[in-house]
């Protein structure tokens, strides 16, 4: 029986609520197979652990982490704590730190829930965003001199290396690649950014040519916020920056009914170090214990942790479950319109998971 060492970072918020919700489907998923097993260590990193000591996570916290198998993640985010602090200290010194330079987002609109696009039939929004992780605008490089005074100036400067753009435009296009149209669309912005940018769109082309099957186009990233409401059945995969990913996938996710049901993973292609997968949804701290937090993003972000583990028949059980209960509106957590609790979705959906499993053998 394999066993998968496995990182929970709550973090934040809710997050403290849908990642034990997440162990629960991966304990209710490994009950039910003598395949696989999973060992759980919880580190309690995150705003309170930054209020006990100065610090978001150890400075030695990456040595701790760097041996599991894949890391659960739940939000980094308070309102006490500034957000640059948050962010830079928990999840960006882990993607970072571990060189998880490809974040992935799928997005699609899930049965029983409804997009406000509602000319868009489901398989019209069926894409993935590949977001560059390790670079570009969130590279962490700039500063600020005379604070307070009439002259303060403040910078933060984009970075793009070469290095890194090719990196992820290969990832792209072999995923492009690997999905059943074989098309991608290039986000850029080299009209305005004519430096860094342009050298994104030619490394593009320079990639392009190893993939003579995949069918490929450039969108500048206004325009492409208009395509995806107007024309999204034209769009499949998608690769774009750090920051210009990042807010599209936000507004993928609300085409596809809620932030809530949107899953990421952050991926060591090389399989170095561990990858973390986490739901989009951040740490809304207005609804934190309340019950109300929709643990579906969470759930499918196991999924993609299952399938980057190479366990895919499991990964699919997942999905089935996930699939079936927002199918059944009575299960729809307030974010959806509905009433259903975070407690009464997971156990739903571990339900639905020992059951499949079961007729299944």
């Amino acid at each position: 029986m394999k066993t998968y060492r496995i990182a929970t970072i709550p973090g934040d918020g809710i997050g403290k609520e849908v990642v034990p919700a997440g162990q629960q489907v991966l304990e209710a998923l490994a009950r039910s197979t003598q395949n696989f097993e999973f060992q759980f260590e919880n580190f309690d990193w995150g705003a309170d652990y930054y209020r006990q000591h100065g610090v978001m996570m150890p400075a030695d916290g990456l040595d701790a982490i760097r041996d599991k198998d894949a890391i659960l993640f739940g939000s980094a985010g308070d309102p006490d704590v500034p957000d640059h602090i948050t962010l830079w200290g928990l999840r960006l010194k882990i993607c970072q730190g571990l060189d998880q330079y490809a974040n992935v987002r799928p997005t699609r609109i899930l049965p029983g829930i409804d997009g406000p696009l509602k000319r868009c039939k489901p398989e019209d929004l069926n894409w993935v965003i590949v977001r560059e992780n390790s670079e570009g605008e969130y590279s962490g490089v700039g500063g600020r001199v005379h604070q307070g005074h009439p002259i303060e100036a403040a910078t933060d400067v984009s970075i793009l290396t070469r290095a890194g753009v090719e990196r992820i435009m290969r990832f792209a296009f072999k995923l492009a690649q690997s999905r059943p149209r074989k098309l991608l669309t290039v986000i850029t912005k080299s009209n305005a950014q004519r430096h860094a940018m342009v050298m994104w769109d030619e490394i593009a082309l320079e990639i392009s040519k190893e993939f003579p099957d995949v069918k490929w186009d450039k969108e500048l990233v206004d325009a492409s916020t208009a395509r995806m409401v107007n024309r999204p059945a034209t769009l499949d995969t998608i690769v774009a920056t750090n920051l210009h990913a990042d807010i599209l996938s936000d507004l993928a996710a609300a085409l596809a009914g809620s932030l809530g049901i949107a899953p990421t993973g952050n991926i060591d292609p090389e399989r170095r170090y561990p990858s973390m997968f986490e739901p989009i949804h951040g740490s809304a701290f207005d609804i934190m214990g309340k019950g109300l937090a929709n643990p579906v993003g969470t759930f499918w972000s196991v999924v993609m942790l299952l399938e980057h583990l190479g366990e895919f028949d499991a990964a699919k059980r997942v999905m089935q479950a996930i699939e079936a209960v927002t199918s059944d509106k009575s299960l729809h957590t307030r974010d959806l319109g509905g009433a259903a609790t975070t407690a009464q979705v997971t156990d739903a959906v571990c339900a639905l998971i020992g059951k499949t499993v079961a007729h299944a053998a």
